[in-house]
């Protein structure tokens, strides 16, 4: 009997939780992070909630439910007030499960913290409003109330003095001689965009969680003051995470290229970072030196952190779905830090927290895919960019809540799968322990005529083909012959044929003797 597996994402399919910040408390990690609401017309439309999984058993993530609603915001209880977001992007005042209705701001990425006094507190921002909200609990995961904003000693809130710079993505952590550092702050991402109230900031609170001890001042640098430094390339954009490994600090964040999460490194918490690396990127980019316009999936934004879980370092980031910005997903990595403290590199895998190789037989979901690219590779997540030409991962059944009645049963359970698998589309998976893995089962539906050719590589030898040959809105099975390399390998599919079809699971079997 297979043994209990997880992959990446490592929540449901219909959960789209970005900006994950995991961390462990009390023999549990917990998964903080931002809300996206699925074919959401914004970022982070839902309320916040919470996953977590006992450190020692990263299969089964048991859901908290909504740990704190936007609605607890008291710049969300006058909806006469104009929304920022809705400005800048240029989208049109609609309700329903695209928007938001007027003046309600959506729960931007979030960062957990237990303070010295035992509570949690949580750290927050609304959009593009310019303060830092904070709430707090008596549980990790129970229910946050509203404790108030984040301030000057002179009770001026932070964000709305006239030299405070906009506050924007915190991360909050508390050293061990109970020093309280909050970190925050975005920078631009193109040199046209220089100017205005940005950068990478650290300050620090009072124990009271709010009160400013100290004024913030600036970090990391931006593509504004980068020349001369380490940073070059990789710059500050967003997303500030803190940890601390023996006597280093490492600040993650989100580059100037979105698509990567990159850390730098200092002896001091608050000031003389070097710049360390990329941890992760979304498409790969930057592994065996691979460019952005050979990514392996398509880009976006991602966000995330790392954290030590029984025995093992994991980076936590978010990949992109739906060919769009506004509906991404948690995924996670194994990651290692040499003995000098630096931080390989890893690929994006299909089996992330997963104890090793997945098994190669049984039946997966499409849809814990780590590349897919169509005829012409992989581009930007974005209905403009991608138009019907590229895959990409989807469902069928509207953004659900997991409490909803009928959402635990067969037909209220939205499932995600790949759409439009065209000519050329490559969908590869990292990875599998084969062991005389003979056929393979492909559950498919839609319009297409051709071949999926099966390899370990991909531009490999084929170790099979499925004839695909379907006219249908329902799903069937198509299946094939093949004869899969035994032992840790990767698992592609390449169609090569007419029309295109959608793909839900697969079935990988051995000879029965």
């Amino acid at each position: 009997m297979t043994k209990k597996q997880v992959y990446n994402p490592y929540l449901p399919s219909y959960e789209y939780v970005p900006d994950g910040e995991p961390h462990v408390f009390g023999g549990r990690v917990y998964v903080y992070g931002s809300h996206d609401r699925f074919d959401g017309e914004m970022f982070c439309l839902n309320d916040y909630i919470c996953y977590s999984a006992d450190v020692k058993d990263l299969t089964q993530w048991k859901y908290e439910g909504v740990i704190f609603r936007k609605d607890q915001d008291p710049r969300n209880q006058n909806p006469t007030e104009t929304e920022p977001i809705r400005k800048i992007y240029n989208v049109k005042s609609r309700f329903g499960n695209g928007l938001n209705p007027p003046g309600i701001h959506a729960l931007w990425a979030p960062d957990v913290v237990k303070g010295l006094d035992g509570k949690y507190y949580l750290y927050y921002c609304l959009d593009f409003l310019p303060e830092i909200g904070v709430a707090v609990c008596d549980t990790p995961a129970g229910s946050y109330e509203f404790l108030g904003f984040v301030k000057h000693a002179d009770g001026t809130i932070l964000g709305r003095g006239e030299n405070d710079l906009g506050q924007f993505d915190p991360g909050i952590f508390i050293d061990d001689d109970g020093e309280i550092y909050l970190y925050s702050g975005n920078a631009p991402m193109h040199k046209e965009h220089i100017g205005g109230k940005q950068g990478s900031q650290v300050m620090t609170l009072e124990k009271d969680m709010v009160t400013l001890k100290t004024e913030p001042r600036l970090l990391l640098p931006s593509i504004a003051d980068s020349e001369g430094t380490s940073f070059v390339g990789h710059e500050f954009f967003e997303a500030s995470s803190i940890r601390k490994i023996g006597s280093t600090y490492y600040f993650v964040y989100s580059s100037v290229l979105s698509h990567e999460l990159c850390y730098a490194v200092s002896s001091r918490p608050d000031r003389d970072y070097i710049y360390g690396g990329t941890i992760i990127d979304i498409g790969d980019v930057g592994l065996e030196g691979r460019c952005a316009k050979d990514a392996l999936n398509c880009l976006g934004n991602t966000h995330g952190g790392i954290e030590y879980i029984n025995g093992q370092w994991y980076v936590f980031y978010h990949r992109q779905t739906n060919r769009t910005q506004f509906s991404r997903q948690g995924c996670a990595e194994k990651i290692s830090i040499d003995a000098d403290g630096h931080i390989r590199q890893v690929p994006v895998t299909s089996c992330g927290l997963n104890d090793g190789p997945l098994a190669g037989e049984g039946k997966y979901p499409a849809y814990i895919c780590c590349r897919l690219t169509g005829k012409d590779g992989a581009v930007f997540s974005s209905q403009g960019d991608m138009e019907f030409r590229f895959p990409y991962l989807t469902q069928d059944i509207p953004d659900r809540d997991p409490d909803a009645e009928g959402v635990n049963t067969e037909e209220g359970l939205p499932v995600q799968y790949i759409a439009n698998v065209g000519d050329g589309t490559v969908i590869g998976y990292k990875s599998f322990c084969f062991n005389g893995t003979k056929k393979i089962t492909m559950l498919v539906r839609g319009c297409g005529k051709g071949t999926v050719t099966v390899s370990a590589e991909a531009e490999g030898k084929a170790a099979g083909t499925i004839r695909v040959d379907v006219d249908s809105d329902s799903w069937q099975e198509v299946s094939g012959e093949v004869n899969m390399p035994d032992g840790e390998q990767d698992l592609y599919f390449r169609y090569d044929g007419e029309g295109s079809f959608d793909f839900i699971a697969f079935s990988l079997e051995k000879v029965r003797v």
